[in-house]
C-alpha cells in the first residue's frame, strides 16, 4: 500500500479529527464526512474530498476509517440504509479505531468479512496530543495478512503498533488501558489534594511525583492540566464512564471479582451528576477540591498539553517472545 490509497474518514472528533490530519498531512488521497459539516470544513480547505453518505464513502475508497463515540454510532454508519456495507467489497478494508465493545466490533466485522472485504479493530491510545502528530500508539485486531497489508497505512497513522491477534482482541486491550489511565487520574488526584492539605507546595509536589516510581503517563499530562486549572485534555467524564463500564463488563463476564473498578464506576458516576457527562474528565479532582476547600491549582503549568516529539515513521511492536510473523 502507498499513498496511492485512496482512505475515507468517519468521524472528525477529539481524536478522529487529528488522525484524519495525519492521513492527509502524509499525502494520502483523503475523503471525509461526518454530521458536523463544520468538522469537515478544515479537511475540504486542504484538498480533502467530502462524500454525501457512508455508502459513497465506500465505494469511492480503498480503505474506510471510523473513530465514533460509541458502538451504536458505529453500527449505524455501518448498518444504516446508506451505510458502509452497501459500497463494501471485495479489496475494501474496514478500520473500525473507535474505543468499542469487543464482541459488537467482532458482529461487525463479520457483516464486514461477508461482503468479501476486509476489517481490522484497531484502537489508538497516547492521548489526543499524540493523535495530532501520528506518535500516538495503535492496537491492531485482525488476521496477520489483513495486518501486513494495512501496515504502511497504520504506521502513518501512529508511532508504535501492536498486532494483538483476532478481531476484538485489541478493543479489550484498549480498554483495559483506560481503565489504567483512569485509576492513575483518580489516584493522581488524591496524591496532589492530600499534599496540598498537608502543606506541601504542589509545584514541589508534581515534580516528586514526576522523577519518581510513583509517576505515570497520565501524572505527566492529565497532572498538568489539572495544575493549570483548564482541566482540557480533550477528553469528558461519560467518554470515562463508558469506558471503565466496558472494563467492568469484561470482568464480570470472565467472573473476575474486581475491586477497584466498581469504585472507579461509582465515581465516576458521582462526577457526572455533579458536574455535567461532557466536564472534562481531569475535573474529578473537583470532587476532592469540594470536600476540602482546596484549590488544587499551580503556576507555570500549561492549558493543554501539545506533543513536543517529532513527527517518526512508526513500527511494528513484537511482543516478547514473539516473532513478527507469528
Amino acid at each position: 500500500m502507498s499513498q496511492a490509497l485512496k482512505v475515507g474518514f468517519i468521524g472528525l472528533g477529539n481524536v478522529g479529527g487529528k488522525l484524519a490530519g495525519s492521513v492527509l498531512r502524509n499525502g494520502f488521497d483523503l475523503t471525509v464526512r461526518d454530521l458536523d459539516g463544520a468538522a469537515a470544513q478544515p479537511f475540504l480547505d486542504k484538498g480533502a474530498g467530502w462524500a454525501d453518505s457512508p455508502k459513497e464513502l465506500a465505494e469511492r475508497c480503498d480503505v474506510v476509517i471510523t473513530c465514533l463515540p460509541s458502538p451504536a454510532a458505529c453500527s449505524a454508519v455501518l448498518e444504516g440504509n446508506d451505510g458502509l456495507l452497501h459500497g463494501f467489497g471485495p479489496g475494501k478494508i474496514w478500520m473500525e479505531m473507535s474505543t468499542t465493545d469487543a464482541s459488537e466490533v467482532q458482529r461487525m466485522a463479520a457483516l464486514v468479512i461477508a461482503k468479501g472485504a476486509e476489517a481490522i479493530d484497531c484502537p489508538v491510545s497516547g492521548g489526543c496530543h499524540r493523535a495530532a502528530t501520528g506518535n500516538i500508539s495503535i492496537f491492531a485486531g485482525c488476521a496477520r495478512p489483513t495486518f501486513e497489508r494495512i501496515l504502511p497505512l497504520l504506521t502513518t497513522l501512529g508511532r508504535r503498533v501492536l498486532h494483538t491477534g483476532e478481531i476484538g482482541s485489541a478493543s479489550l486491550l484498549k480498554v483495559m488501558t483506560n481503565y489504567l489511565a483512569t485509576a492513575n487520574l483518580v489516584t493522581v488526584s488524591e496524591a496532589m489534594t492530600t499534599m496540598k492539605a498537608a502543606g506541601l507546595d504542589l509545584n514541589t509536589t508534581y515534580e516528586a511525583i514526576k522523577i519518581s516510581s510513583g509517576t505515570s503517563f497520565v501524572h505527566e499530562t492529565e497532572g498538568q492540566v489539572i495544575l493549570n486549572g483548564s482541566r482540557d485534555i480533550n477528553f469528558t467524564m461519560d467518554l470515562v464512564s463508558k469506558d471503565i463500564g466496558l472494563f467492568q463488563s469484561i470482568a464480570d463476564k470472565a467472573g473476575v471479582p474486581l475491586e477497584v473498578s466498581p469504585l472507579l464506576v461509582e465515581i465516576f458516576k458521582d462526577g457526572q451528576a455533579r458536574y455535567g457527562d461532557r466536564e472534562w474528565s481531569p475535573n474529578i479532582i473537583k470532587r476532592l477540591e469540594d470536600a476540602t476547600g482546596l484549590d488544587i491549582t499551580a503556576p507555570g503549568f500549561p492549558d493543554e498539553i501539545l506533543d513536543d516529539e517529532l513527527e517518526e515513521p512508526g513500527y511494528e511492536v513484537v511482543p516478547t517472545g514473539r516473532e513478527p510473523s507469528a
